[in-house]
Order: C-alpha cells, then structure tokens, then sequence
C-alpha cells in the first residue's frame, strides 16, 4: 500500500472540462494511486468530447446550475458507486462576455448564476451525497491562494471564492454531528488552464504573479493536484475545515527586489 492508502477508495471527481482542467489531473493521479474515479461532466455536449480522453470510465452529467441537478446525479451515482470515500468539487463559471467591469457594475444575474454554479453547488453536492458516503470521507473543493486580493480582471469571483471557501468550513460544522466527514480547500494560486484564459487580461496576471513566486515559476496543475490527493486521503484526518494555500511562495513576496526595482525605475 502506498503512503497515501487511496488504493481501492472510490472517489466521484466533479469537473472535468479538458486534459488541462485541475478536475482532471487529480483524477489521474488518483488514478495513479489505485483509487477507482467516477467522473462528472456538466453537458452531454461534454461528455462526448471527453469521450476520446476518459474511454470506458464511468462518466455521469450533472449541471449544477439547474435545479434538483445534485439530486439527481447522487440518485444514479450513489447505488452504483457508493459507498463513497470522497468528493471533489473542481466547479466555477463566471460570465465574462461583456470584458470586464469595475465591480460595482456586477450584473445581478451575472452574479447569482456564478454564486450558484462556483458556490452553491456544494452545499448541494455534499447534501445529496450525504447518505452515500463513508463515515469519514473526505471534500476537497478547490479556491484560490488570498481572498484578500482584488485584482480588476477577477471581478465578483473574488467575493464567490470567499463565500465558496466559508461554505466549506460551515459544511465542516454542520457533518460534524453526526459523520466524521471533512471538508478543506485547496487555495491555488494561479494556473493555466483553460478556465483562467476566460479570465479578460489573465495572461499579464499570470506572467506577473510569477515573478512574485520565491522560485519565479508558477505552479504547475499537478502540484495542486498532489496536495488535493493528501487532503483525501486518510493521511490527512486532522485537516478539517481548512485551506492549505498552494502558490509557490508568491503571497509572501510582495516586496521582491527585482519587482520594486521593475516597479520604481523612471520613466523614460
């Protein structure tokens, strides 16, 4: 048995988009380690692109936007698969067609239909899969590094990622009365997938948080992935409620040499 002991845990893996998605690297890895993965996939529309890349693995729809979508995946999911040893909840969508807006000018249905899709929905994940998992399975959801950031292009995401990585913690709480259940976060800082290239002038805030990393190399996807296989795995039973921050440093290097001399030279 390896020293994560996932071998022959049974692990639903919410949000697979593409071979660059977080969603899938964490299932392969879990993969790697013997675990079996079911995968969920937000369209039919979708599953039939990944069809090339997942195969004969077991793959359910299930968009999170519509309502009872929770319900009814764990109905087809759970008698099948269950028990359950963990969940992972790799899910957001923000509507950027417009570009982006100063935050005051967040539109109302831009915002409920984000809040519910990239927070919301596990609540109702972890509810409805509630009876079908293992006295001491553990949620991983995946947030951000800071939630004290407010960079422009990010927008009402960032509120939505606060309200996400809360959600979690009271979900912690509210297990605890009768399960042994967990539920942690991990905060990646930023990645490149297909995901963030939505994100309007993304490109710049990536080149620019990798020179505040104490490596000056961003994170790879993998490395969020390994540290979302520890918190499901059994090594980890003491995490509960938390958020391991994943960002290679860069939150403790504000004030880099080489980018306040960047910052500070004169015009010319």
């Amino acid at each position: 048995m390896s020293f994560l002991a996932l071998e022959g845990r049974t692990i639903l893996v919410f949000g697979v988009a593409n071979r660059k998605s977080v969603a899938w690297h964490v299932a392969q890895a879990l993969e790697t380690e013997g675990a079996r993965v079911v995968y969920s996939v937000r369209s039919e529309e979708r599953r039939a692109a990944l069809a090339p890349l997942l195969q004969d693995r077991p793959v359910f729809v299930c968009d999170v936007e519509g309502e009872g979508a929770a319900e009814r995946m764990a109905a087809a999911v759970g008698p099948q698969f269950g028990p359950l040893h963990g969940l992972v909840h790799s899910i957001a969508f923000a509507n950027f067609s417009e570009g982006v807006k100063p935050f005051h000018e967040t539109k109302r249905a831009d915002f409920l239909q984000a809040a519910q899709i990239s927070c919301f929905s596990l609540v109702e994940i972890a509810r409805a899969f509630k009876p079908y998992l293992t006295r001491d399975a553990s949620v991983v959801t995946i947030g951000i590094s800071s939630l004290l950031v407010t960079p422009d292009n990010y927008g009402y995401m960032g509120p939505l990622k606060a309200a996400l990585e809360s959600s979690a913690r009271f979900l912690a709480k509210s297990f605890s009365s009768d399960s042994q259940v967990r539920f942690n976060i991990v905060g990646a800082g930023p990645l490149k997938t297909s995901a963030s290239a939505g994100i309007p002038g993304y490109l710049e805030s990536y080149l620019y948080s990798e020179k505040l990393t104490f490596r000056k190399r961003n994170l790879s996807t993998p490395e969020v992935a390994n540290v979302t296989l520890f918190l499901l795995s059994p090594r980890s039973s003491g995490i509960n409620g938390t958020t391991v921050v994943v960002d290679a440093g860069l939150g403790c290097n504000y004030f880099d040499k080489d980018l306040i001399r960047l910052a500070m030279r004169p015009e010319k």
